[in-house]
């Protein structure tokens, strides 16, 4: 197609009826979804909010990761690398199937074992003392907060605005609360601990929450998890039908070969490279001097903050430990593994076919063309993917592909915000408050995702100043330079016996200074455009950021081994259940904690006097109830259904700790049959992997 007879960004087809109906038809199956997840799961406790009661098979499980991991950021981003720079970037997804696997079957056969419930909690078991978990904790809020939330907000309010021409700052608000009250607002009135006997006000307050949640699902993990797998199947079928029709129109795969060398836009920079595509562009392993992914890089340095992100991140591991058993969780990240396969085929493709489609308005290469085009003087190959949806694609499936990009939104969103709310209110709340009730852990969790809605509102002016390309340079620089050393802690506490607090605290200081020193020379001298000479210091001119990577981690694991050799061993219970080679030790009985989660009170048994007192509470409690339950009229009855508002048992208003890995052993164990056939499933996984990887290195 000759570039210049495209269409004008200004002469998109708008949205139709029919699209608008399909959105709505999508609204519509979330809440069927949520409300099935209502009635199927329970939502009254700790474990069944924070890890859906630990009942999650293998293909929910896994489908939960490939939707947290593919948010609207890869659409946008992914699809613009391919347009810019063609297929290298594909490198980070295809280290990730590697990385998912590698947590299901060496990371979290420890988690299972230790009986935590988020990952700053395996720190602190593991480490002792509360600096290095409120640290971690402290860490991934942030990272949370200023990298993946307003990637995902950039990405999917870019797409709104060029689809329906809004302005971005009402696109990210809705979105923002539309995800936040899916996460939130039905679950806040599910609190199993509400005393029956409730007022009209409390009616009142249901009834609200129960309006809000229409279009939403009522809260908790595993509504996440249950709407995440709609999503995915959502997802994979809209863009399996954009590839379709991208792969149509530019006349197959041999033009795609041909086309994409000879894309380059007809107004251009005098004397420079700018809009010539790479002569790499089909390659993954690049130069490792002169090329933007330099394969040495890519081995080594992307392969750590990958596995800080697929192995230790609270928003990854906290779905598989919902699994409810070692096999199943295996088997989630062996589906999330092959789904991994597809962003090259259905993100990564079609963007490049944009850009040989679209030449001048994609690829421009002029800072005031391309201004003109999408308000970005940087470039305009983030416009890629949502070209081709209102280029390509007729009434109604536009619609569908509007309903993709907010289902990778909403999901994204919602696994980091319930995650988010989790680490902050196990990890840091409970650090002020020494013996919370479970109604308050709750309620705090909930009010906590509230807070990251107000402060993702207020970061918007800083993803729109940043846009295009420059948003996406600033991530990568936050992953590679703050999360290598939370990957050798996890590492060397996982799998060194000797590993100790000292080492894990001093080497994470040291580690996070490094990387913060390297990232503020960055935002101080940034990488010059493709028309401007490169005068930055020899550190960030000749030192690749994957590089820089491999050395940071590098710095880390000596400062951990040679404090923790330097200093005392690490107590016993600081190793039984907490690494690899002790995770099948026995349970010691002073363990047990003498105050269980009130989810599990019915595997304990009171003793003496504590149970004929429990007893007569919980009777008394019992003719309370029956009278109250009796004086509901069904509406109010129905509406306390929907919040979830269950009879309140007799342990909730006791302090909550975490319940003790009494049945951690049994979970271990795995059935042979399915435990064959996900190892098969592994090699069979891996080998797959390596022929992509080989084919197009």
């Amino acid at each position: 197609m000759d570039p210049s007879a495209s269409p004008s960004p200004s002469s998109r087809n708008p949205l139709s009826t029919v699209d608008v109906v399909v959105l709505v038809v999508y609204f519509l199956l979330i809440l069927a979804v949520g409300l099935w997840s209502m009635w199927k799961t329970k939502r009254s406790t700790v474990d069944g909010y924070f890890l859906a009661g630990k009942n999650m098979t293998w293909w929910p499980v896994g489908a939960s990761l490939f939707a947290s991991n593919i948010g609207s950021g890869h659409f946008i981003g992914l699809a613009g690398s391919g347009a810019a720079a063609g297929i290298g970037a594909i490198a980070y997804e295809w280290n990730g199937i590697v990385m998912v696997l590698l947590l299901g079957w060496l990371f979290l056969p420890i988690y299972v074992a230790s009986g935590v419930m988020t990952m700053p909690e395996y720190l602190q078991r593991r480490f002792g003392g509360r600096r290095t978990q409120i640290f971690i904790a402290v860490l991934s809020l942030f990272i949370y907060v200023f990298t993946k939330i307003s990637v995902d907000m950039y990405a999917g309010a870019l797409f709104i605005q060029l689809a329906l021409q809004w302005n971005i700052y009402w696109a990210v608000l809705m979105l923002l609360s539309i995800t936040a009250f899916y996460t939130v607002a039905g679950d806040f009135c599910s609190s199993g601990h509400l005393k029956v006997e409730k007022t009209s006000a409390d009616a009142f307050r249901c009834s609200i929450c129960a309006c809000v949640t229409v279009g939403c699902s009522p809260g908790g993990l595993a509504a996440v998890i249950y709407t995440d797998a709609v999503q995915t199947a959502i997802m994979l079928a809209g863009s399996l039908t954009l590839m379709g029709f991208s792969f149509a129109e530019v006349g197959g795969w041999d033009a795609l070969m041909d086309g994409y060398p000879k894309a380059v836009p007809s107004i251009r920079v005098p004397n420079s490279t700018c809009g010539i595509p790479r002569d790499d562009s089909f390659h993954i392993f690049r130069d490792p001097v002169t090329s933007d992914l330099p394969w040495p890089g890519v081995m080594i340095g992307m392969s750590i903050p990958s596995m800080w992100y697929w192995c230790s991140d609270q928003v990854i591991v906290q779905r598989s430990l919902s699994a409810k058993t070692l096999t199943h969780a295996k088997g989630g990240s062996l589906l999330a593994a092959y789904l991994k396969m597809l962003p090259f085929f259905i993100i990564m493709l079609p963007g490049m076919i944009s850009r040989i489609l679209y030449t001048d308005d994609v690829a421009c290469a002029d800072p005031d063309q391309c201004d003109q085009i999408c308000g970005n003087p940087v470039g305009c190959s983030d416009t890629a993917y949502a070209r081709l949806v209102m280029e390509l694609l007729p009434a109604g499936l536009r619609g569908l592909m509007m309903a993709v990009m907010i289902a990778a939104l909403m999901s994204s969103l919602t696994s980091i915000f319930n995650s988010a709310s989790t680490i902050f209110t196990m990890d840091l709340w409970k650090t002020f408050r020494s013996r919370p009730s479970e109604w308050e852990l709750m309620i705090v969790g909930r009010l906590f995702v509230l807070v990251l809605v107000v402060v993702s509102v207020l970061w918007i002016p800083i993803v729109q100043a940043s846009q295009g390309g420059q948003l996406f340079i600033y991530i990568q620089s936050i992953s590679t330079y703050l999360q290598p050393p939370v990957s050798i802690i996890f590492l060397a506490g996982c799998f060194w016996k000797r590993a100790n607090e000292k080492g894990a605290f001093w080497g994470l200081v040291v580690g996070m200074l490094v990387g913060c020193i390297r990232m503020l020379l960055d935002f101080i001298y940034p990488a010059p455009l493709c028309y401007e000479d490169d005068d930055r210091p020899a550190v960030l001119k000749y030192v690749h950021y994957l590089y820089f990577s491999t050395l940071l981690s590098f710095i880390t694991l000596v400062v951990v081994v040679v404090v923790s050799l330097a200093t005392e061993e690490p107590k016993p219970e600081q190793i039984s259940r907490l690494t690899w080679f002790t995770r099948f030790d026995p349970v010691e009985p002073s363990c047990i904690s003498s105050v269980v989660t009130p989810g599990r009170m019915h595997g304990l048994e009171a003793t003496g006097g504590e149970r004929d007192s429990n007893r007569t509470a919980s009777q008394q409690r019992s003719d309370s109830s029956v009278s109250a339950i009796h004086s509901q009229s069904r509406l109010t009855s129905a509406l306390y259904w929907l919040c979830g508002m269950e009879r309140r048992n007799e342990a909730s208003d006791h302090p909550v700790t975490h319940p003790a890995p009494v049945e951690a052993i049994s979970s271990l164990e795995e059935k042979p049959r399915p435990r064959l056939v996900v190892n098969v499933n592994l090699l069979i996984c891996l080998s797959v992997t390596a022929f992509l990887v080989g084919y197009w290195a």
